[in-house]
């Protein structure tokens, strides 16, 4: 192992002097192919560095390339783990000096290649074909346990002594973790505990918030200057402080936010492992809030370490800072629209889609006009433009108007086929994203249920394998049968072409140019199945997405949107799931019509609404805001506040006291008969809330 540590050790500084290889040849190939077949567009890196070609004789860099794609790398670390490392004894509590040089130097010399070579080359080989994963883990985790972490100064001379102990092998293990994570499959992650368990992901998450936070909050902070001039003047070398902590910094963030993907997607730790204890004060929410800040830069690279509802008061404070930048708004003659309700996306999309930006920041007027083309009674002081968006998304986002398709979940997402339908499809989604981000912008509510693998594209962020299941399920199982398919894969006929039917037209397209000669193997299998992930989840709606994305970036700021996760959006855009705060309705309710806290009725009612399961609570919101969610930060935030009003005269009949209450969804707004008892009352309201609904009590 002495000779392994040592032949690394040259190899490292070897490695150290040449130049960074952005890519290859073939890597460049690929990279084009990717972009070609994505979604996403290709990194602007894909040509080799201009420094590498004056300085770097071509044959000699094929030649590395050809070397590290050779198993060089595997052969390398597998030879420096050897017994020594193996996994199954390295449970004990004390480092040895061995383990600590092995490590070290790996880490060391693997750090180097990463800044020196394509990823591509690397990472599988690393990933599938060597013990680093579960060692590195291993040694990490006895490090965390035991709050004793080693000193690497001897493999690495430009670290300080004072350099944290945990820098180097997280600046390793997450890379390579991270592109394990996107070829594992849900059963394999959930049900088979791989590559790790899943009590051992949670305590990965730990240490990798509390490094993070310290890489971007606490060492800058205390850094000494002795410690920042030796980072400067090493600013140069691959292996500076400089160079590692920018690298952890962003393997670290970008791991933990993929962690919190599965999270969300089957919860195996709770949500408050991932926020930071410090970002959850007044004091970090204000200096986010100012911005040019290190919280606010904290909340663009990490914002999962801050607690949703401080994310939420964040978002809320930019959105009234753009709309106090912008001025008061008076709704102009040009903002001012006739709707018929027969017809409200076609009236909308002709009269709202050349909406200005600044014409979209303000007041929209809004008078519907009837089926007899009367105008109907009421002037839009912003009830009715909130009854107006309630409706039109309610008809736009319909599967049977064609441009949305849902899951067997009922989530709803971009349909591929929607050019076959509308002529016009693009600019409706590109409407229908201004719409949304209006609604956002005005703090409206709507209750449309996006599927997850739609929302990531709000994040500009790529759908892989395990994203499929929430949109086809079938399909996901035939690639799981093939990925892990025992037998020669080539003997059932498979080639790089899918084959789509949308409305009875079916089209065979290649996922790679000669797609239809190419026929699947054991050895491509792999880059078929996510070719296959790759067109379904993300090339088909590419069109229809970037529109949508266009249209609600307009009002909403890409930087604002991305302190969410894909599950925190679809909050923001339909409001908390959670269950539904009785007292917080009524602390902030209003009342007219004779009616006050005090007053007997109200007290009966707001014992009747208690005593309602929270299914009936939330059909109960649905039934007056029209929307079955509340606000994020509470009733308070309601636009406009919750009302309830006496619906009959003072000398009422019976017949008046008998009527079904109703409702005002454009002004929050209940209209309640005076009931006499708690039966009578609970009986009208249920009636109400389940035809209101489509439900027959009878």
């Amino acid at each position: 192992m002495n000779q392994a540590v040592d032949f690394v050790a040259v190899s490292t500084s070897l490695l150290e002097a040449l130049p960074t290889v952005k890519s290859s040849a073939g890597e460049s190939k690929m990279v084009l192919l990717s972009a070609k077949y994505s979604s996403e567009p290709a990194d602007n890196d894909v040509t080799v560095d201009e420094e590498f070609r004056e300085t770097l004789n071509a044959d000699l860099g094929r030649q590395i390339c050809t070397a590290i794609d050779s198993c060089l790398l595997q052969h390398l670390v597998n030879a420096l783990f050897g017994d020594t490392l193996h996994t199954g004894i390295s449970g004990r509590d004390e480092l040895s000096n061995g383990e600590v040089e092995a490590i070290g130097a790996v880490c060391a010399f693997l750090h180097v290649t990463f800044s020196t070579l394509p990823l591509e080359l690397v990472m599988t080989g690393l990933a599938y074909r060597t013990e680093l994963v579960p060692v590195l883990w291993n040694f990490i985790k006895r490090c965390h346990e035991n709050q004793r972490w080693p000193i690497f100064s001897k493999q690495t001379v430009h670290l300080p002594g004072d350099t944290p102990g945990w820098l180097l092998p997280l600046a390793v293990f997450c890379p390579v973790y991270k592109h394990m994570l996107m070829i594992v499959d849900n059963e394999e992650f959930y049900e088979q505990e791989k590559p790790l368990s899943l009590s051992d992901t949670r305590c990965l998450i730990i240490i990798l918030k509390q490094a993070l936070w310290q890489l971007l909050w606490t060492i800058p902070t205390h850094a000494s200057s002795q410690k920042i001039s030796s980072s400067l003047s090493s600013s140069h070398k691959k292996l500076s402080v400089e160079s590692i902590q920018n690298r952890s910094r962003d393997v670290i963030s970008k791991l933990l936010s993929q962690l919190q993907d599965w999270n969300n997607r089957r919860p195996f730790a709770p949500g408050i492992d991932f926020h930071s204890q410090e970002a959850m004060s007044e004091t970090f929410v204000s200096q986010a809030i100012l911005g040019n800040t290190r919280a606010s830069e904290i909340l663009k690279q990490a914002p999962f370490l801050v607690p949703f509802t401080s994310r939420v008061r964040i978002f809320t404070s930019m959105l009234a800072a753009s709309k106090e930048r912008y001025g008061p708004h008076r709704a102009l003659p040009r903002n001012q629209f006739k709707i018929r309700r027969s017809r409200i996306l076609e009236d909308a999309f002709n009269q709202l889609s050349m909406l200005s930006e600044e014409d979209l920041r303000g007041p929209i007027r809004v008078t519907f006009v009837n089926e007899f083309g009367v105008e109907e009674a009421g002037i839009d002081g912003g009830g009715i433009f909130k009854d107006f968006m309630e409706n039109i998304t309610q008809t736009a986002f319909d599967v049977q108007y064609g441009l949305f398709k849902e899951t067997a979940d009922h989530l709803l997402y971009p349909n591929p086929g929607s050019g076959l339908i509308h002529e016009q499809h693009l600019q409706f989604f590109h409407f229908l994203g201004s719409l949304l981000g209006k609604a956002m912008y005005e703090g409206i509510l709507v209750d449309i249920p996006f599927a997850t693998f739609f929302l990531s594209k709000f994040k500009r962020k790529h759908n892989y394998l395990h994203d499929l299941p929430s949109l086809d399920q079938e399909l996901y199982r035939h690639l799981l049968f093939l990925k892990h398919y025992e037998g020669d894969v080539s003997e059932l006929e498979l080639y790089f072409v899918i084959v789509t039917n949308e409305y009875g037209e079916q089209r065979e397209e290649e996922l790679l140019p000669g797609g239809k000669e190419k026929r699947v193997t054991n050895d491509n299998v792999i880059q078929f199945i996510h070719l296959i992930s790759n067109h379904r989840l993300n090339y088909q709606i590419r069109h229809q997405s970037s529109h949508f994305l266009r249209g609600f970036e307009q009002l909403i700021q890409k930087e604002w949107i991305e302190m969410f996760d894909e599950h925190e959006i679809q909050l923001l855009i339909s409001g908390s799931l959670e269950s539904m705060d009785i007292d917080d309705l009524c602390s902030n309710a209003h009342y007219s019509g004779g009616y006050h806290p005090d007053h007997h009725v109200i007290q009966m009612f707001w014992e009747v609404l208690k005593s309602f399961s929270l299914e009936y609570q939330k059909k109960f919101l649905k039934f007056v805001t029209g929307c079955s969610r509340g606000p994020l930060l509470g009733f308070k935030h309601l636009e406009p506040q919750f009302c309830i009003q006496r619906a009959a005269p003072l000398n009422a009949s019976e017949e008046d006291l008998d009527r079904l209450p109703t409702s005002a969804t454009c002004m929050n707004l209940l209209k309640l008969p005076p009931y006499k008892t708690k039966e009578q009352m609970q009986t009208k309201l249920m009636y109400a809330i389940s035809a209101d609904a489509g439900f027959d009590l009878s």
